[in-house]
């Protein structure tokens, strides 16, 4: 792995399968009265986040402070952005400050990779534009793991606005690389044609019953209203066709696995009785995003 950890398409089979099996070494800490270790005494991270975010900087900040590191948060509100000075400028300041690692999420796509060209510290993705979200993915898969003994071969549908989803695009990366089959299902408006060739094996459809039909596990993705300028479906046209409710789940396998990434949106995406169900693992993705975290700070900082 390169100096900080930028996407998941970057990183080889062997590198995610070190990372993963770390995250599985911090996982029983969650459940411990002292959580806090000592490997990365004296180190401190940056989380620079141009974005809102609640689950990623959250876990990034604890995932810091059981490692032992300092963690210092900045959001763009809070930032000389706020009074005309550049990204450039702004991170070759922190930069000067030594941190060990600089987080970063920003609404631009590449941004990330092109200020780890400039910069000697690390900086680790948490989320560029429409490109990647790799500690999602690597959580994603971890959570995965919980319940089932590989990810060889699985068969995962991936729905909802997949055009803007880096969580998509990360994992697809991801599970392309242990040979999963993946049906990404949409809106046309938000399905392209060119997602299929993201990885070998990936389909794509506008039939979300066809695209449930036998699979192991069932992503749904947030609609993000935010990257478009105006919704193709309002609410009441798309929950009806590609919103998961209880009835949809026949057509999955008997153990199928319900995920999202967050945040919910009830009644758009997702019904509360799917997303409250024995099949719904939206919660352990979130306690699962500490350990990855954790084991992605210690392979870049230490």
């Amino acid at each position: 792995m390169a100096k900080g950890l930028l996407g998941i398409e970057s990183l080889s089979r062997a590198e995610i399968e070190a990372i993963l099996a770390r995250a599985k070494d911090f996982q029983p800490l969650q459940n411990q009265t002292n959580k806090r270790l000592d490997l990365l005494r004296g180190r401190m991270i940056v989380n620079l986040f141009f974005e809102t975010s609640t689950r990623t900087r959250t876990s990034f900040e604890i995932a810091a402070k059981r490692l032992g590191a300092d963690a210092v948060s900045i959001t763009a509100s809070g930032s000389s952005v706020q009074k005309g000075e550049s990204l450039v400028d702004t991170l070759n300041t922190l930069a000067a400050m030594k941190p060990d690692a600089i987080v970063m999420r920003h609404s631009a796509s590449g941004a990330p990779d092109f200020l780890a060209r400039h910069l000697e510290t690390p900086i680790i993705n948490a989320g560029d534009g429409t490109h990647e979200h790799p500690t999602q993915a690597l959580l994603d898969a971890l959570t995965i793991l919980d319940h089932r003994r590989t990810l060889e071969g699985l068969r995962v549908a991936i729905i909802g606005d997949i055009v803007h989803s880096r969580v998509a695009r990360s994992n697809i990366h991801l599970l392309s690389r242990f040979g999963a089959g993946i049906v990404l299902c949409g809106p046309a408006p938000l399905l392209p044609s060119c997602m299929a060739q993201l990885a070998p094996g990936v389909r794509l459809t506008n039939d979300m019953r066809q695209a449930i039909e036998g699979v192991d596990v069932i992503m749904m993705l947030r609609v993000q209203l935010e990257r478009q300028n105006e919704s193709p479906f309002p609410a009441g046209e798309y929950y009806p066709f590609y919103g998961l409710r209880l009835e949809h789940m026949t057509a999955a396998k008997p153990d199928v696995l319900v995920m999202h990434p967050g945040p919910i949106n009830r009644g758009r995406e997702i019904s509360s009785d799917v997303a409250d169900s024995p099949s719904s693992v939206i919660l352990n993705q979130v306690e699962n995003g500490i350990a990855v975290r954790m084991a992605v700070l210690e392979r870049i900082m230490k």
